[in-house]
């Protein structure tokens, strides 16, 4: 892709959607990844192409309940390892939990290439200076990230086929789950299983935002970036959360934005 001016408008959006294009070339992603993304940014451009106020407190919530947690875990999905990937091991190496990579398509070179990558970004991360505000070692912070999902050696309830497979150290023993993007069976399910389930949705009229436990309307890179931001101030407990509110609210500034 040419060089594209800081003064473009779409600039970030360019750009992710050229990194889901190389990461499917290089088969990391399955063929429909493309259509998921564009998806959410048809959703993302009604909101605005920015975090909006009650996106800022999910996340903060979202923050807290991974905080409390006694085995948090992230569960990834293709594009959100590309898309987000960096940003969510260094939340996981302040967490001290593990990230672990489910898909929907599941394939074992899909699973191989896509743990792959996450390594190789630990390695890089490793040597980034400690995050503002966070004190500690940080290079072994981030190697102790532990990444799940090559090995399927758990179960989803309430799933059948390849769908439910998991990690047994991951998504099957965590009692609190932070799935970006996730698709609606899944999530319903470990609602099922008594889990929290904390999803990153840029439709919230989907059955994944309306089932979880906290939803956070906002695009991935974004509200992960953010995620560490409130992860590191460590601030705020959970709170009783009506998660209605937030899709409402989401849903009043996407019909403000569409009328014309």
């Amino acid at each position: 892709m040419a060089n594209i001016p800081d003064s473009h408008p779409r600039k970030a959006s360019l750009l992710s959607r050229q990194r889901i294009v190389e990461a499917t070339k290089d088969g990391l992603l399955a063929d429909s990844a493309m259509i998921a993304h564009g998806r959410g940014e048809a959703f993302d451009y009604l909101l605005g192409e920015k975090t909006t106020d009650s996106a800022k407190l999910a996340i903060k919530e979202v923050a807290a309940r991974l905080i409390a947690a006694k085995n948090p875990v992230i569960s990834v999905n293709g594009n959100t390892v590309v898309l987000a990937g960096k940003a969510l091991i260094r939340v996981a190496a302040i967490l001290n939990c593990p990230i672990e990579v489910n898909i929907y398509y599941r394939t074992d070179e899909r699973m191989s290439k896509l743990n792959s990558f996450l390594e190789n970004q630990k390695e890089l991360l490793s040597q980034e200076d400690n995050p503002k505000g966070w004190n500690g070692d940080w290079s072994s912070a981030v190697m102790s990230v532990n990444i799940l999902g090559k090995v399927g050696d758990g179960r989803i309830e309430g799933l059948e086929g390849p769908r439910s497979i998991c990690s047994a150290e991951g998504i099957e023993r965590a009692d609190v789950i932070l799935v970006p993007l996730e698709d609606g069976d899944r999530c319903e399910a470990l609602i099922n299983l008594g889990k929290q389930v904390l999803v990153v949705d840029l439709n919230p009229l989907s059955r994944t935002a309306k089932m979880a436990t906290v939803t956070i309307v906002d695009e991935i890179s974004r509200a992960a970036e953010l995620l560490l931001e409130y992860t590191i101030k460590n601030n705020q407990k959970p709170t009783k959360w009506n998660n209605n509110d937030v899709l409402n609210e989401s849903l009043e500034i996407i019909a403000s934005n569409a009328d014309i």
